[in-house]
């Protein structure tokens, strides 16, 4: 089985204001066509819109309505930051 490298991501919804940090993983194999890319707990109020195998596809809807990308901004839990 494939490494995955594991990660925090902080969620934070533009209309409503609701936050949390989301669990995610991904195949730590660049040579993949893919990075498998795939959430692994949300935080509450949050829910997966559309799945994506790629970060800046996959889409979240909060509970307020608002649906946004997961990758839309760049902030991390302390020492979450992924590996490249």
């Amino acid at each position: 089985m494939a490494a995955r490298d594991r990660y925090s991501r902080k969620l934070e919804c533009a209309m409503c204001g609701n936050s949390g940090y989301a669990e995610v993983s991904e195949d730590d194999m660049p040579t993949r066509k893919n990075p498998d890319f795939t959430v692994d707990s949300l935080p509450r109020g949050f829910l997966t819109e559309r799945p994506s195998k790629y970060p800046d596809k996959h889409m979240i809807r909060c509970r307020c309505g608002h649906v946004f990308k997961f990758q839309q901004k760049t902030v991390y839990a302390e020492g979450g930051e992924p590996r490249r």
